[in-house]
């Protein structure tokens, strides 16, 4: 009997002679970006380094684009956006010790959000792994161990021979479900030395899919059917797993109310009768979903910011479908599915009932009406129009992600994304710095829209080294930065919290001036101009930056009494 895995394609003449006879003049570099082309790969980001120059001297031998960033970690920032936006694994090329620690944070966004990153770095001579001190510049006791606890795999390589393998390996870590960005680290010896290994002419990978357990499914179906007061909290997972479409289905045929989380956003029309929307930091909506008989959580792990601080208490039952198995009953007792969030949605589709509750939409209206008017008492309307102009400017397909900043504290519960898979922000891990630089990793990944990147003024100042990269590529990105003069939502937390702020004030640039001496167009704008100014850069090719003198306010928490 023959059985499929028992069959080996044999090569054809053509193959066999290249394989006799590769090309002189490679390295083991060129066995890195052959890999990567030929698992499917056409984009690279990175920086180089003195031990990664073997990598980096085999892009001229390869038809990969190269797209340099000015900074490590914002180089890992790009990487993450091009795989949200393609789904793909991005590569990211850095060179060791200083060079690889400076991605991490870029790294534990990227976990935090499972965006799939393909680092590879490099690392000091093979003879100084395992903790041998040889004094080799860049040297650490043990490099891979600062990234085990922030990556989902780490892969060493010693010789070129392991190299595609390697590659290949890390490739399907990057995209089985939950997606993430890995690590490859390849000493500098190993990188170098002229190669006679054959050219790396395939490299298909197939992550295996994670569907549900059938008598769980059937379960969930069962209560979600006999429910009273069905509802909904939709994570980024059913984004990543492009299952909003089946999200509605469900929500429809069970009539049930759906909420988004921060990371979820776009995942259920923004307007729909049944969608509360994304104002999870509000206690009308935390006691909406408290009161729920039956809670279907999808591809969320109710975090921090999804719990309202860990303020929600449900008192029903709870069903929480996740890939990422640590998340899953992390933090609530629940019927816990272990599987990606299109496939379970789909089980739930074939066997869930039909339910009838014209009821629903009103008690969404009145969720609705509750949190307006709380916001409204707060006489923020400075905030809710340029919210509202940022919007108004940015096309619908177009988009946009943002800094930890007060502008985007107010998007995550405010902010129509219009689509799913087009807002995107640092709320993962929460690290500064991020909408810039990935912004421009979108706009290499989809040129075809304009991208917004939005930052405060503190924010800004750790991108500001990417303006070069902007303009070096020609990149479609407008960068608005509210300038109130420091770091605004750490201003506000101190003074609620100590009566004064400490360490919060800056001296800055004129952004205006600074873009343009790096030969980007610059504009200050003001909240009764913004949507103009905003609209007018946006449409204008290549990059821009536009500046807006304001300081906002949060609205007030609800977590707190």
């Amino acid at each position: 009997m023959t059985h499929d895995h028992d069959l080996v394609l044999r090569p054809t003449a053509a193959q066999t002679e290249a394989a006799l006879n590769p090309p002189p003049g490679r390295n083991g570099g060129d066995l890195v970006v052959e890999s990567l082309a030929g698992l499917g790969a056409t984009t690279v980001f990175g920086l180089p380094g003195q031990h990664a120059l073997g990598m980096f001297d085999a892009l001229r031998r390869s038809d990969l684009r190269y797209i340099g960033l000015r900074v490590e970690n914002n180089a890992g920032f790009a990487a993450d956006a091009y795989g949200r936006v393609t789904g793909e694994a991005a590569p990211l090329l850095l060179s060791t010790g200083p060079g690889a620690l400076t991605s991490l944070a870029a790294l534990q966004e990227a976990r935090a959000a499972s965006a799939p990153v393909l680092a590879v770095s490099s690392q000091v001579p093979t003879a100084g792994l395992g903790g041998g001190r040889h004094g080799y510049l860049h040297e650490l006791p043990d490099q891979a161990a600062s990234f085990r606890g922030v990556v989902k795999s780490v892969h060493t390589v010693r010789t070129q021979s392991q190299i595609p393998s390697a590659i290949a390996e890390a490739w399907t870590s990057a995209l089985t479900v939950p997606h993430g960005p890995v690590w490859v680290e390849i000493p500098q010896d190993v990188l170098l030395p002229e190669t006679r290994i054959p050219v790396v002419t395939g490299g298909d990978t197939f992550p295996e899919e994670l569907p549900p357990r059938p008598e769980l499914t059937a379960v969930a179906a069962d209560l979600l059917t006999r429910a009273e007061r069905p509802a909904i909290v939709a994570g980024g997972g059913v984004v990543r797993a492009d299952a909003s479409k089946k999200l509605r289905q469900l929500a429809e045929r069970l009539q049930a109310p759906v909420v988004t989380t921060f990371g979820g956003k776009g995942a259920f029309p923004w307007t729909h009768p049944l969608s509360l929307q994304s104002w999870l930091e509000d206690r009308h909506t935390t006691d909406f979903l408290e009161d729920a008989d039956v809670l279907l959580v999808v591809g969320s792990g109710l975090g921090e910011l999804s719990s309202n601080y860990h303020t929600f208490k449900p008192r029903g039952r709870m069903i929480q479908i996740e890939a990422d198995l640590g998340k899953l009953e992390s933090n609530h007792p629940a019927l816990g599915i272990h599987a990606d969030a299109r496939l379970a949605l789909q089980a739930l589709l074939e066997t869930v009932g039909e339910r009838t509750d014209p009821s629903a939409p009103e008690r969404v209206r009145a969720v609705l009406d509750k949190v307006r008017d709380r916001i409204a008492a707060q006489e923020l309307t400075l905030e809710q129009d340029v919210l509202a102009a940022v919007r108004e400017a940015l096309p619908p397909g177009a988009p946009s992600f943002w800094d930890m900043t007060i502008l985007a504290y107010w998007a995550w519960s405010a902010f129509d994304a219009k689509a799913p898979n087009t807002m995107h922000s640092a709320q993962g891990a929460g690290g500064l710095g991020y909408g810039f630089p990935a912004a421009l990793g979108a706009a290499v990944a989809d040129p075809t829209h304009p991208v917004l990147a939005v930052s405060g003024d503190g924010g800004a100042l750790y991108s500001v080294a990417e303006l070069a990269t902007a303009r070096q590529y020609d990149l479609n990105v407008t960068w608005l930065i509210v300038d109130d003069g420091g770091y605004g939502i750490l201003r506000e937390y101190m003074t609620d919290a100590f009566g004064a702020p400490t360490a919060t004030e800056l001296t800055r640039p004129d952004y205006v001036a600074l873009a343009e001496s790096f030969g980007v167009p610059g504009v200050r704008t003001s909240p009764q101009t913004l949507a103009a100014d905003l609209a007018k850069a946006l449409a204008a090719p290549g990059p821009s930056v536009v500046v807006l003198p304001a300081v906002l306010r949060m609205f007030a928490p609800t977590h707190l009494g």
